[in-house]
């Protein structure tokens, strides 16, 4: 049996396995599938709907045939391309976007056990599209596609662990989640299990404020938030604009209260003439010595 027939006997069940789409520009195989097609193989129309989708097998990019077959894949119950017809929805691609059917397609897809369906429902449920969150229900999906391995799954759900986002606040869950996570690579893993290393638990909520409430927090003198809005400032990321008079302000406030972090942080401004001072390698260096001081070595 040729390889092409292994994977659309592959995609026509029910396997929720990672979908091996073949690569080799042949006509002939490109023929085979549309032949399937026609004739009803979900397998075979969710082939010829990628195909169009990504310009594969020397067919011009066509959103509109990628919809029709990926659409009538997906209606065959064909549980992968239930999840792809949903992104198609939620990105507009060859059909009007409409978060209510790519809901709905995902839900479908997530049922059967796609991962990848699972891990959307639960950021849309987490309010990843305006929807107000209903964390019962991102939990829920989340832990189904992190117990798949999904990393993404596992960042979110550490975090909702880590946090106490509508799941009772558990630290160490929280933590062997995005541990998980960041051993496969996940780069917002690897950077919140840095970041909590650093500054600790109780300022890891501090890290997750909006814009606004960092700027209230940051005001009443609130050292972590002085931080985290510092670091917003100097690169412009989180709902804050970039300001690099903003950044120095709230970074000289909380090394003024002996925060190693921001202590190390304008030690680096000063040893680089960053956010408009000069270079001052003698200050840094004091900077550094206070910090090592204030029990914040390493980093």
């Amino acid at each position: 049996m040729s390889r092409f027939w292994i994977t659309v006997l592959l995609l026509a069940g029910m396997s929720t396995a990672a979908v091996a789409v073949p690569t080799a520009d042949s006509s002939r195989e490109l023929a085979a599938i549309a032949n399937a097609a026609e004739r009803g193989n979900a397998g075979a129309e969710l082939l010829l709907g990628l195909a169009y989708l990504e310009g594969r097998y020397g067919l011009k990019p066509d959103p509109s045939q990628a919809f029709r077959w990926i659409r009538a894949a997906a209606e065959g119950d064909q549980a992968y391309a239930q999840y792809r017809l949903g992104v198609l929805y939620q990105e507009g691609i060859g059909t009007a976007r409409d978060l209510t059917q790519a809901l709905r397609w995902w839900q479908r897809s997530a049922e059967q056990g796609v991962e990848s369906a699972q891990l959307a429902l639960g950021e849309y449920y987490l309010g990843h599209h305006g929807k107000k969150p209903d964390y019962r229900q991102a939990e829920h999906w989340l832990a189904l596609a992190a117990n798949q391995g999904n990393a993404q799954a596992q960042f979110q759900l550490g975090r909702m662990y880590r946090l106490g986002h509508g799941v009772p606040k558990d630290l160490q869950r929280g933590k062997t989640w995005l541990q998980r996570s960041a051993a496969q690579g996940q780069s917002d893993a690897i950077k919140l299990l840095h970041f909590l290393a650093d500054v600790g638990d109780e300022a890891s909520e501090v890290h997750e404020q909006t814009g606004e409430e960092l700027k209230r927090r940051a005001a009443s003198g609130d050292v972590e938030a002085e931080y985290q809005l510092a670091l917003r400032y100097e690169t412009g990321v989180w709902g804050v604009e970039r300001n690099d008079r903003q950044a120095l302000h709230w970074f000289q406030d909380a090394a003024a209260h002996g925060y190693p972090p921001a202590l190390r942080a304008l030690a680096h401004v000063y040893e680089n003439g960053l956010l408009g001072v000069r270079r001052d390698p003698a200050q840094a260096a004091k900077l550094r010595e206070r910090a090592n001081r204030a029990g914040g070595q390493g980093g």
